[in-house]
């Protein structure tokens, strides 16, 4: 009776030569390094790993890429000021790191039927006209289930806007 067939022989044979194969690689896969070449601290470690290109990124979509990056902290002038502005009605969406605030449908106790929303979207953030973008849209509604919603263009925009700058123009003199 034989312990070994070719087939056995031929399993035994294949494990052993990827088990070898697979330990010859470990020298060549590794590059030694010496602890005096690599930095200690986080920051010059990952000012190394930049400069030899590891790592990843997501396309600039984070860190300081240059555009959308702001600070809308409680320092910031503008973001408090449009806050102050918007005070009468409830906000149903607050981007704090995005820059963006979004109102609940509001309405008037005189005109119960048609209702206002107001978008204020950040693109800078310092304090100038074209920092700001103030959208309104207006809801008519003719019975509970009849409602038509469209983007208007008034002067309460530019009211807005201007409110809101010259409120962050105040807050940034009281800083100051």
């Amino acid at each position: 009776m034989k312990i070994y067939n070719k087939s056995n022989f031929i399993k035994v044979f294949l494990c052993l030569f990827f088990a070898l194969y697979l330990v010859s690689c470990g020298p060549l896969a590794f590059k030694r390094s010496d602890v005096k070449d690599n930095p200690i601290n986080d920051a010059e470690k990952r000012k190394k790993n930049i400069e030899e290109g590891r790592g990843f990124t997501l396309g600039g979509s984070i860190g300081n890429s240059g555009n959308g990056n702001f600070s809308f902290a409680n320092s910031n002038e503008l973001w408090r000021a449009t806050l102050e502005v918007l005070d009468f009605t409830p906000l149903s969406n607050i981007d704090y790191s995005g820059g963006l605030i979004i109102t609940e449908w509001y309405s008037s106790e005189n005109n119960p039927n048609e209702s206002v929303k107001i978008s204020v979207q950040f693109l800078s953030d310092e304090i100038r006209a074209d920092g700001i973008d103030i959208k309104i849209f207006q809801k008519n509604c003719a019975n509970l289930n009849s409602c038509t919603t469209k983007k208007i263009s008034t002067d309460l925009n530019e009211d807005i806007k201007l409110a809101i700058l010259k409120r962050a123009s105040e807050l940034k003199i009281k800083k100051n």
